[in-house]
């Protein structure tokens, strides 16, 4: 059968990326405490097209991911980039996973355990034969404001605000210990499950470290430098404001 995909471009320009988006595909994911978990993420994978090729061959991206390895990790995010690239006769591959990871998350006071979700996303890219990897967290934290609490004679404006971290690593790390340092650096975390005893908990530790988004980058950015594994990170906070009518935010970014 003629193969068009291989005729000449009616425009000879070569295309940076081109591939499928948005495939649904069961993974299995590092769980410190479980030892690993099921989960389901959103796939983008592609390729770079030289300029005198009309188009890809999309069908072999698909088939790239059947043969893969339901763990994500290492080792099969650059077996599947070096398969695409093989497969595809490509300079360049790409791939990307959006997934959610859970964790029983305990209530402060009773101790009450519900599942809390976040979002992940670990993009992989190859150029040659070694793979660049870029690990992204968003983590939903709690911040009362320093200067509401300051001013006020009584209480003080809160909100929920999100801890984004992308950080590109030397070795293996948990995704907890990225969850665990955007928690630390709020006035609280935020939890699923609360009885009263835990809202009287978290509303009286939260009022007692109030922090500014500038000061929750700050704490989140200096953990971050001090991670042995982190060789680059640019994490952002955006707090969604309860008594202004625009979020604020602050980034840091940093090689380590």
């Amino acid at each position: 059968m003629e193969d068009v995909q291989m005729s000449p471009a009616q425009v000879a320009m070569a295309i940076d990326r081109v591939g499928i988006r948005d495939l649904r595909l069961p993974i299995v994911i590092r769980d410190r405490a479980k030892g690993a978990q099921h989960t389901v993420a959103r796939v983008d994978i592609g390729a770079d097209l030289p300029a005198e090729f009309k188009g890809t061959h999309m069908s072999r991206f698909v088939e790239a991911l059947e043969g893969w390895s339901e763990e994500l990790d290492y080792d099969s995010m650059r077996n599947l980039l070096l398969d695409i690239k093989q497969r595809l006769h490509a300079c360049k591959a790409y791939a990307l996973f959006r997934f959610p990871y859970f964790l029983n998350k305990k209530a402060p006071a009773t101790g009450r355990g519900g599942l809390m979700n976040y979002k992940c996303q670990l993009t992989g890219e190859m150029t040659g034969d070694r793979p660049a990897f870029l690990l992204e967290v968003d983590v939903p934290v709690m911040t009362v404001c320093p200067c509401s609490k300051a001013i006020s004679d009584e209480g003080a404006h809160s909100q929920r605000a999100v801890v984004r971290m992308q950080v590109r690593m030397r070795g293996f790390a948990w995704i907890e210990e990225f969850i665990e340092m955007a928690e630390a650096s709020a006035s609280s975390p935020v939890y699923s499950l609360l009885k009263r005893e835990d809202e009287k908990y978290v509303t009286e530790a939260a009022f007692a470290a109030p922090t500014f988004v500038e000061d929750v980058v700050r704490a989140v950015a200096s953990r971050l430098e001090a991670h042995a594994q982190v060789s680059w990170f640019r994490v952002e906070v955006e707090s969604y404001e309860s008594i202004h009518n625009h979020s604020a935010f602050a980034t840091i970014e940093k090689h380590t």
